[in-house]
């Protein structure tokens, strides 16, 4: 993998440039900015300008007032700007700036952030939305799980950079911690992806579960969810379990002075798995969320951990 290893000439503050990325989390990150919290400040920048970079990306490839070919163009021609800002090109943009410095400082492959980008225009990929009526759709849970990878796996292992590791097994563990989170989005958003032409359900699995695309589809107008459909979004739901053990067995193998962001992050992402399950998998009728309350009592868990940690690292 590359790294970054030529200082950029920003034309803008880095201070400045780190207040910009924070304010973009604090504004649009939601379950993740509250993990973002009981970090110390220089991983917590990092980290919010690796969120203000891919958010972003995310924004250029969802835009719909731009046909796909144009978002695959501007996501390249945006890509190039942020190669040549890493390589050293003075530059404006304060995400940029401030994700050189972060590249720089923790040591993040510029490769990673390379596919990280990728993952963003996956969904760029199909040409079904071109026809009306049509959706994109992923045949197996294979080829679900390489976009789980793309968009969340290469996230964490982002991210464990910043958080800090020495163990080779972390790897593995955060892109099966990111199946996890995307998993359990996956299932959040059923209603909202369909509004949008798109279905991460596997066509396998709605073929073993007896669910045609046309009846998945209809319930998001108000139809009642049968048990076909509950049944085959447990069987999502299985999968993100399955995946959330691997990240109890990242926890320990974390610097200890990020485990507690990382431990908030968790606990949100699972506490909103399990509410979907308690809901019986009605993702429909409403948008399951973990309330701020929830959350709020979650970070200060996190926080309370992060104080523990200060107090044995004084004696």
């Amino acid at each position: 993998m590359t790294l970054v290893d030529t200082a950029p000439a920003p034309s803008l503050d880095l201070a400045a440039a780190y207040r910009a990325c924070t304010l973009i989390a604090r504004r649009e990150a939601r379950n993740f900015y509250y993990a973002f919290l009981a970090l110390p400040k220089p991983k917590r920048d990092a980290i919010c300008a690796v969120y203000a970079f891919m958010r972003h990306a995310d924004d250029l490839s969802d835009d719909e007032s731009r046909t796909r070919d144009q978002r695959r163009a501007d996501l390249a021609a945006w890509l190039d700007a942020w190669r040549a800002a890493a390589s050293g090109a003075a530059t404006n943009d304060p995400v940029f700036v401030a994700l050189a410095d972060a590249v720089r400082r923790f040591h993040i492959p510029l490769d990673l952030l390379d596919q990280l980008v990728h993952g963003t225009a996956m969904d760029l990929e199909h040409a079904s939305s071109a026809r009306p009526g049509a959706y994109d759709t992923y045949a197996t849970f294979a080829d679900l799980r390489r976009y789980c990878y793309y968009v969340a796996s290469v996230v964490g292992l982002v991210c464990i950079r910043i958080f800090g590791y020495t163990d080779p097994r972390a790897e593995a563990l955060a892109e099966e911690t990111g199946v996890a989170f995307q998993l359990t989005n996956i299932l959040r958003d059923v209603r909202e992806d369909a509004d949008r032409g798109r279905v991460y359900l596997p066509a396998e699995d709605m073929y073993r579960f007896h669910v045609r695309l046309e009846e998945l589809v209809a319930v998001r107008d108000g139809s009642r969810i049968t048990t076909n459909q509950r049944s085959l979004l447990a069987s999502v739901a299985r999968r993100a379990e399955d995946s959330y053990r691997a990240s109890r067995e990242l926890l320990p193998l974390i610097s200890a002075d990020a485990r507690p962001a990382l431990w908030v992050l968790i606990a949100i992402y699972h506490d909103l798995l399990r509410r979907i399950e308690a809901g019986n998998y009605d993702v429909f009728s409403q948008r399951v969320t973990v309330p701020v309350s929830r959350r709020v009592f979650i970070l200060l868990r996190g926080l309370l951990q992060v104080a523990v940690n200060r107090l044995l690292l004084r004696r």
